[in-house]
């Protein structure tokens, strides 16, 4: 069982951007507007996709004096890191016990320095550029199950003498509604390490920071292909234009469709859903989930949440493994709520979307090279506002050079996902429903 701490579990589908309207939405700090792409560009860098792991590549070449253009398929926000559920997270989304037992002690040091590094950099870059996402601080992770709460001692002990971290206090199942107004939960622990914020503010405050050091931003210019040409150079096709490259950058985590086959077979697309209700009172809000800070349980199925500024309760829950979504998302989100909170059930319901996230057989993101040109990272299975931030200078990193970073990445062991991107739809369905079921059992 492993500590779940979902903060990018939450994405817009991306027929639906035009037509969802998010509480992220409502509540942004700044517009965003960038031209299609037409013609003809040539840059240093080409970079897809306009999320946390584009925009902070960007960012980070830019600083370092590289020529970066980044396409985006639709507007910048309108996917994973402008939909998500805003947790910045401790430790990789695998935890170290866990981790330990597939690479080796060495590596799982560097994978743990490298996870605090990653909310360093957030907390830097909203300061450095000035970003409207201020961070609140502490995580609870809830256990569902009075094993789950043995478990999270047990976490708690290992990271402290294993890892020297002493920012997380367990909570006794006899305290948790001290925390929070449910009897869902057999204790817990809290981590005053990680935080929450405002995702599509922290995404917009890149995207301005990176135009401001001169990198071209381009939406509505979805690649359809990248080709290498003379002179080791890449030619990466959009509808309406295209660019000539000397490396490029593939950060497309859940959009990546059949752009990448070789990276496809890694990575499985799956639905995840999110509501946010109508305003509380500061009392309600407070005694519902006390002291601001965020939630995530330990089910299988996660549930996350957290009180948002102007006190609405924003709870993500439940997922579906098709294309399609459910008719009435509202409705959907709901019953998982209800389950937690039931003395919720005559709030009113403001806001729910839903979309994709890329999950991977062992939950670790894949790092790396397709050839000597082109990078990727992706595939945060839930928890990338951290270290998607920190994907982007790592990759920065390896293309002016230093690759020590990208290269603990990927000797993390990965898997393909059986049946190949054909049948691997049917058989996750399967497999996710079954582990589901040990959420009731």
């Amino acid at each position: 069982m492993t500590p779940n701490c979902n903060n990018n579990k939450l994405y817009i589908h991306s027929m639906k951007s035009e037509t969802q309207t998010t509480w992220y939405q409502a509540t942004r700090a700044l517009n965003s507007h960038h031209p299609v792409l037409t013609g003809s560009v040539t840059t240093d860098v080409a970079v897809i996709g306009a999320g946390y792991t584009g925009l902070s590549t960007a960012l980070h070449l830019a600083k370092r004096g590289y020529q970066v253009t980044v396409i985006e398929a639709q507007t910048v926000g309108s996917g994973a890191s402008g939909l998500n559920g805003g947790q910045l997270c401790s430790g990789q989304r695998r935890d170290m016990i866990e981790l330990e037992k597939i690479v080796s002690r060495d590596d799982a040091l560097r994978l743990w320095s490298l996870s605090e590094e990653a909310k360093i950099l957030v907390a830097q870059l909203i300061d450095e550029y000035s970003i409207s996402s201020a961070i609140r601080w502490g995580i609870i992770t809830a256990a569902w199950r009075k094993k789950h709460y043995s478990y999270l001692c047990r976490y708690s002990d290992f990271l402290k003498s294993r890892y020297s971290y002493d920012k997380i206090s367990v909570i006794k199942p006899s305290n948790i509604k001290d925390h929070l107004a449910t009897n869902s939960y057999h204790g817990g622990h809290i981590d005053y390490g990680a935080g929450h914020l405002h995702p599509l503010n922290y995404l917009l405050g890149l995207s301005r920071a990176a135009t401001a050091q001169g990198v071209q931003l381009f939406e509505y210019s979805k690649a359809i292909d990248i080709s290498a040409i003379q002179n080791s150079k890449l030619l990466i096709s959009t509808s309406n234009g295209q660019i000539y490259a000397a490396n490029a950058v593939i950060a497309c985590n859940g959009y990546l469709g059949k752009l990448a086959p070789r990276l496809a077979r890694y990575i499985m697309p799956i639905n995840n859903y999110i509501l946010a209700t109508e305003p509380m009172t500061p009392g309600v809000s407070n005694e519902l989930v006390a002291n601001n800070v965020a939630v995530a349980d330990t089910k299988f199925v996660v549930n996350y949440f957290r009180i948002s500024d102007d006190n609405r309760l924003l709870f993500g829950g439940g997922e579906t493994y098709t294309n399609r979504f459910p008719h009435d998302i509202k409705s959907f989100v709901r019953s998982h709520m209800l389950k937690v909170f039931p003395q919720m059930n005559s709030i009113g319901i403001d806001y729910a979307w839903g979309g994709k996230l890329a999950i991977t057989m062992n939950r670790m993101p894949i790092f790396g090279r397709l050839n000597s040109n082109v990078y990727y990272a992706l595939g945060y299975s839930g928890q990338g506002v951290a270290i998607a931030t920190l994907a982007g200078r790592v990759l920065a990193d390896a293309i002016a050079g230093d690759q020590e970073k990208l290269d603990v990445f990927a000797r993390v062991p990965r898997y393909k996902f059986p049946g190949g991107t054909l049948l691997r739809w049917p058989c996750l369905a399967l497999a996710m429903s079954y582990y589901s079921l040990r959420d009731y059992f």
